[in-house]
Parts: structure tokens; sequence; C-alpha cells
């Protein structure tokens, strides 16, 4: 793990624009954003991009923002900052309508059409260009690596203090030690479930996308056994500041990607392959017009199951090539 973590890890600060413009031949890249009612946010991201990588550098092709059913101007604030709109729906048109982030990421795939395509979270509060750049760097400049992952620090703000990594808490107290026990080959990753990452088209077509939050769980998994824990590298990218979600959130996010990992345990055999792990997960909110006597809290279940799209590779002629504007 440290062989691999010293050989495979880099700094977004190696990958200047103009170095990566050199690198980049004929390649095309593509970045695309999963956004559900991220109005306050995606503009500000898509300008960025758009004013950085694309007018001053010609180093991104296309900038997509897919519309995940957002409730909100996501679409129109978007569009209006420069960002070509896709709406999830429409890029799985004809296929099982699912829900969650990953189904969203698969459209994202399914609409572009880069060489080289790098994911960015639409809720990301003073986002600079090298979130791109350090993404994309290693893949423009090294064919051996197929997928990079990004790292940061994320300080969680509470209401007398800043904690400098107090953000990632669902990865150490679920996801990292789900991966130390089964998949240690994929412990030196420091940020597992970072939502900004970037690969190779080929090689992205041919992993699954589960639906719900357990997504970069089962990429990483998937990847390993694909193309090998060499392939994969990722980058510093510094500091990340986004909204943070409460503990029952994340609390469903945890299941999720515990249901996730299950999934994976039984195709290696690792776990009962007739096994159906319960996809209900019970939690308790204070307070309340429905608590219960005695317990002076409201019982609240929720479906945490996580279904996934098979390999684009697999249903890329039932998936619209023209793209259609949500």
């Amino acid at each position: 793990m440290e062989a691999w973590a010293t050989y495979r890890t880099s700094s977004a600060a190696e990958w200047t624009s103009r170095r990566l413009l050199r690198a980049k031949g004929d390649s095309r890249v593509s970045v695309v954003l999963p956004a559900r009612n991220e109005e306050a946010t995606v503009g500000a991201i898509v300008s960025t991009i758009r004013e950085h990588l694309m007018d001053r550098v010609a180093l991104v092709d296309e900038l997509i923002v897919v519309d995940s059913r957002s409730t909100d101007r996501t679409a129109q604030v978007a569009r209006a900052a420069g960002a070509e709109v896709v709406g999830q729906d429409e890029m799985t048109r004809g296929l099982p309508r699912l829900t969650g982030k990953g189904d969203a990421l698969w459209a994202g795939l399914a609409a572009a059409e880069g060489d080289v395509v790098a994911f960015v979270d639409a809720d990301l509060h003073e986002f600079r260009p090298h979130f791109v750049t350090g993404l994309i760097g290693p893949l423009l400049t090294d064919p051996s690596v197929d997928f990079v992952k990004g790292f940061y620090h994320r300080p969680l703000v509470g209401a007398a203090s800043v904690e400098a990594d107090g953000g990632g808490r669902v990865t150490e107290l679920m996801a990292r030690p789900l991966l130390n026990l089964f998949w240690p080959e994929l412990a030196g990753f420091v940020q597992p479930l970072a939502g900004e990452y970037a690969g190779r088209r080929d090689v992205l077509e041919r992993v699954p996308f589960v639906s719900g939050y357990g997504v970069e769980t089962a990429m990483l998994i998937d990847l390993l056994d694909l193309v090998g824990l060499d392939a994969l590298a990722q980058v510093d990218l510094g500091e990340r500041r986004h909204r943070h979600q409460d503990t029952a959130a994340l609390g469903r996010m945890s299941a999720q990607i515990m249901l996730t990992a299950w999934s994976r345990l039984q195709r290696r055999g690792w776990a009962n392959p007739g096994a159906v792990p319960a996809a209900l997960l019970t939690q308790f909110r204070r307070g309340g017009s429905d608590a219960l006597p005695n317990l002076d809290r409201e019982i609240v279940v929720s479906d945490v199951s996580v279904e996934e799209r098979p390999p684009l590779a697999e249903l890329r002629h039932r998936v619209p090539r023209r793209r259609v504007p949500a």
C-alpha cells in the first residue's frame, strides 16, 4: 500500500493547464457535473471551468451538467453559465427508472463524448480550476493510468469552531474500515468516497454504476478487479468546501455503502450468494407529532436498497447518441 501510494499519488499543483494542453494531443476531455437542486453553486463551478479551461485554454472540450430531476433552477443556471444541460431521464429513456447520484453519473457518461471523462460534484464552494486539471493530469500524461481519484482536506464548520478534517465522517466510520477489512489493496486511497474523479471512457464504460451513495465504493472495487491497482491513482486537490449532511442522512448513506459492499462480497464468493440483506433502515427522530410513548421519538424507516445500471458498453445501443436538452 505504501509503495502504491508513493508511486501513484500526485498533487494538483503539478498539472498546469498549459502543460496538459501540450500533452493532450488529439484526446478529447469531458467534464460532467451531476446536479440535483444545486442552483446556488452550479453556476459558479460551470463559469470557472468555462473561463479558465475552455475559453482561456482549450483543455476541456465538453462541459455537461446532468439535471437529476431538480425542482429548482439548476438547469437554467447551469445553461446560462455556459454548460450543456442534459436530463437524467432523457439519457436513460427506455431503461428502468432509477434514482440517486450513480444513475446521474451513468447518464453523464452516456452523454459525454470525450476520451477522458472527469466527474465533479455540483455543490462545491470556492471551486478552482485545479480540481479538473489535477484529475485529468495523470490520464493525459501517463497511458498506464486508467482512473484518478481526488482527495483533499474537508473542514467541518461547527457553531463555534472548525475541524480541519472533520468532514469525512462516513469515510472514517464506515468506508475505510470496510475497505481495509475486505479490499486492503484499496487502503491507500485517502478519500475513497470523494465525488471528484476521472477516467478513460473505454474503462468507465465497462463497469456498472450503483444508483445511490454506494457508487464510489462500487466503482473502486470494480475497477480494482477490472484493471488492477497499478492503473489507479489519486491526486491531492487541496481543500474542499461543500454543504454537510446531518447525522441521520449519513446513516442512510452508510447503509447503502454496506449493501453495495455486500453485493461485491457475494460476487467474489465471500458472502452467502443466497442471502438477501434487509434494505430497510430504522432510525429515531426526537420529538414530533408521531412520537411513541416512553420513547419521545418517532420511528423513521427508510428504504436504502441500491440498484445499478449495467456497464454502459452493454447498453450503448439503447442509449440516445444525440443529447436531448433538459
